[in-house]
């Protein structure tokens, strides 16, 4: 599976449903060249003259299914402050 398929796909949170985003960008581990999160960058408010949401920083073992038209995570999500990354557990 290429970037651009998996980009293509929404981002679900398998316990409530919510559609997280879609994957914008992958962080690679350069020792051995494994995957090792994915990011989803944050919503543009306003076209983006009023900020955006901040980047969600998905570790790929919280990736469960990868489907057809989706990916399923149980990663847990909090309320967030504009500007920056935020990672999940």
């Amino acid at each position: 599976m290429t970037l651009r398929e998996l980009s293509e796909k929404d981002v679900i949170q398998i316990q409530t449903g919510e559609k997280l985003g879609r994957i914008d960008d992958v962080i690679f581990d350069e020792g051995n060249a494994a995957l090792q999160s994915v990011v989803l960058r944050g919503r543009s408010h306003f076209f983006g003259l009023m900020g955006y949401d901040e980047d969600l920083v998905i570790p790929w073992h919280s990736i469960k299914k990868i489907g057809v038209d989706a990916i399923m995570t149980d990663v847990e999500t909090d309320p967030v402050r504009p500007g920056s990354r935020r990672r999940c557990q």
